[in-house]
Formats: structure tokens, sequence, C-alpha cells
């Protein structure tokens, strides 16, 4: 029998997540800075500690590397470890281990061992958090084989995506988008945030359920022209299309790697066009790799150049932000570009 829902924001479904796969393997442990007995930076650990004890669920020095590198030696001896870089902005110190350990255990093992880790870490802006607490790492980790990357949306798919991360035999960067982390974004910061509770994807079992790494979702459908987006830009991008009357398709891709590229390619067969948004810098962002796909798999259906919406070739600036944010203005005027015949 499937457990009836409670409404969780972001964090309570992250914090279920964890809590629920613990609870069904002694073999997960958690670790990361204050994650233990202050619960997190933004509470998403809350309450572990205490239940699952020190040896399950403890703090760590400010030494991402070492977090990481710990992580792998857990995982070689069988544990399934989840860690927890506070910001993604920390991440860059731990990819040595990343890249050359983890990603590459199996494949150098000639699978004798396997990387079982989930790398939890909060990634984006829209929090006025500077060069240092707003980056948007994720396009880094989709270029090493053997790392697969996921993005939530929202709070249901967030508990399903981390069980499923967490069950994974290969290493998971699991990125946060912590903008929506209490409520959707849509991109007009002048406006009040809605809590989580006003939305249908705020329904969340308690108990264990999965939802499929690379599987991507509709989350609207349309004729004219598909959007692919990811974290708090599937939220934006909807608002806007909404808000301008555009028969769009909406595709919150989920995970990154493994891509969802057959449903990529029938919306975008279908519409004709397509629109690529993210937060990350424009230059070797991932939606060069969607934009470079879709061309691929699409040349003959595509009415218009694939147009992309992004963040700029600059470090994240505090006090210019919204500018620099892929907001609703710069999604209109792309909408107007793609959409000219």
């Amino acid at each position: 029998m499937t457990e009836a829902p409670r409404t969780m924001n972001m964090i309570q479904a992250i914090n279920s997540a964890i809590d629920v796969a613990m609870g069904r393997d002694d073999r997960i442990v958690v670790l990361g800075e204050d994650v233990g007995y202050f619960g997190g930076v933004f509470k998403a650990t809350e309450g572990l500690q205490k239940r699952y004890g020190k040896t399950r669920v403890f703090d760590t020095p400010i030494s991402e590397c070492g977090i990481i590198g710990v992580a792998v030696g857990m995982a070689t001896y069988g544990l399934r470890p989840v860690p927890e870089i506070q910001f993604a902005d920390y991440i860059y110190p731990a990819l040595d281990q990343l890249v050359s350990e983890a990603a590459r255990l199996r494949y150098r093992s000639a699978g004798e061992y396997t990387a079982p880790i989930t790398v939890r870490t909060p990634f984006g802006g829209g929090i006025f958090g500077g060069q240092t607490h707003s980056q948007s790492p994720e396009g880094i980790f989709t270029h090493v084989a053997g790392l697969k990357t996921v993005i939530p949306s929202n709070p249901y798919d967030a508990k399903g995506l981390l069980i499923a991360a967490i069950e994974d035999n290969d290493p998971v960067i699991f990125f946060e988008p912590k903008r929506i982390y209490n409520g959707p974004f849509d991109g007009h910061y002048d406006r009040p945030v809605q809590p989580w509770s006003k939305f249908a994807e705020s329904a969340v079992p308690e108990g264990y359920y999965t939802v499929q790494l690379g599987k991507a979702r509709v989350v609207r459908e349309g004729n004219d022209v598909t959007v692919l987006a990811y974290g708090t830009m599937v939220h934006v991008a909807h608002s806007v299309i909404e808000e301008t009357g555009i028969d769009a398709e909406l595709i919150d891709l989920r995970t990154l790697v493994p891509l969802d590229i057959e449903t990529v390619v029938e919306s975008v067969r279908k519409t004709g066009r397509c629109m690529v948004v993210h937060e990350a810098t424009k230059t070797s962002g991932f939606g060069a790799e969607l934009s470079a796909l879709v061309q691929e798999h699409c040349f003959h259906w595509l009415e218009a150049p694939v147009q992309r919406v992004t963040g700029w070739d600059t470090p994240y600036p505090h006090s210019l932000e919204w500018a620099y944010f892929p907001g609703p203005v710069r999604l209109t005027e792309a909408f107007k570009r793609v959409m000219q015949d």
C-alpha cells in the first residue's frame, strides 16, 4: 500500500530521502561540514545524527578533498557514503578525488570495485550569494565519464531521485537548486516567495519510492517550441511560457547524465524549434551539449537555430545578480527569436 503523501518543501524531502535510505541500509553513512549535530547549514540533515548515531552521521573538517577522499575509501570497503559539500562553489578541491578516483574506480578495477557515492551539494544563484555561493558547475561533471549528474526541480522529484541516486552503484553528483528549497521561483525577484505547500509537487510520500535516473519529465505539453531546462530554471521558464501565451513544450531534464535523449528528440521533432535554459555560464555549459545533440538528431526538423539563455561568461556578480540571472526579460526575447520564421 502506498503511504499517504505529506506536504514537504525541498529540504524536508531531501531529509526524508536520506532518512528512508538509511533506515533501509546500514551501509549508508552521511558526512560533511556541520551535517551532524547542527543538521547542515540548510538543515537538510537535521535530526539524522540523533536517530542513527555519530558513527553514521558525522561532521568533518573543512576539507572538501578530504571529505570525498574518505568517501572513496568508504565505498571501496563496501559502505555507501552520502557526503555533503556545503556549497557547490567549494567542490573544486575535491575534483581530483571525484574525477581521478571515484569516476574511474569501476573501470580501473575491471568491475571488482564500485564507488556508490552520492555527493549532495546546493548550487545556483538567486539568493545574493555573490561569486562564492552562487555558481552552477554542473557542466564540469557531465564531462567526466563515470559520473552521473542529477538536478531535481521540486520536492517530489528531489526525494525520489535522491533515493535512486543513493541506491545506484556509480558515483552521483546530486545538485540541489537552493533558490527553490522553500518554494518555486518564477524569475520575478520583486514578487513574494510562494511556498511549496501551494503546489502539487509538494505532496511527497513519507515512505520509500524512487524516481528513475535518466528519465525526463514533460512539465507542459506544447506544439510550437521545445524548452529544455532543469532545476530553478524549470519554474522560470514555465512562468514565462504562461505569461507570454506561447504554446511551448517544457521538459524538465531531471538528470543530465544519463540524459533522456529520446524524450528530447521526440519533442523537438514535433515542435521544430528548441530553446535551452540554464544558470551556468554559456561557454561550454551543458546547454552547448544539448544544442549539439538536438542539431545531430533533429536537423531536418528544425525551423530555426537552437536558442540558449544562460548566465554570462563572468563570475556571478553580487550587485548585478538579476542582470546575470536568466530571467523573464531574457527568456521572452529568446522566445521571439526562436519563433521567427
